[in-house]
């Protein structure tokens, strides 16, 4: 169950952010948080992350984004209902990549495009900019690869 809360609070903290910025920011607006290092600065990202095929017309672009994401999210619960059902870290990994993948699916349903706005930096060299569901796919991506590390280890233990 925990698996569903997780993804649940994910995809609100992701849209209350969103809806947040969406009302608050104009479009290209920026407002230093930590200087030289931290801000918000709202952009419309029509690609995925990095803004990969941005470039594709929208009609390939969107629908192609929107079965991604779809295919996506199903095979994580299938995976997940089928083969981790007892391993909470890789349980807690899929949570957060599911939860980030359906708040930015939202956005592509939404809007064409996904909403972000956290814009890391150091001084003049940006990261590009995200949000909270990428955000969330990006620690449940690492916390996965660790599990994956930690299983390798143990099966490596187990075989001595």
């Amino acid at each position: 169950m925990y698996f569903y809360l997780i993804s649940l609070v994910i995809v609100l903290l992701d849209q209350l952010a969103k809806l947040l910025v969406v009302r608050s920011m104009r479009l290209g607006q920026n407002i230093p948080i930590v200087l030289g290092f931290f801000d918000l600065t709202f952009v419309l990202n029509p690609g995925a992350a990095f803004s990969l095929f941005a470039t594709l017309p929208e009609w390939i672009r969107n629908p192609f984004f929107i079965l991604i994401s779809v295919a996506a999210a199903v095979l994580i619960v299938v995976y997940r209902t089928r083969h981790l059902r007892e391993n909470r870290l890789a349980s807690v990994s899929l949570a957060l990549i599911f939860g980030g993948a359906i708040g930015n699916l939202i956005d592509r349903l939404r809007y064409g495009v996904v909403v972000d706005f956290l814009d890391a930096h150091i001084y003049q060299y940006h990261w590009p900019i995200f949000n909270v569901a990428d955000s969330a796919i990006s620690v449940g991506v690492t916390l996965l690869l660790l599990e994956m590390l930690l299983e390798w280890r143990r099966e490596r233990k187990g075989s001595r």
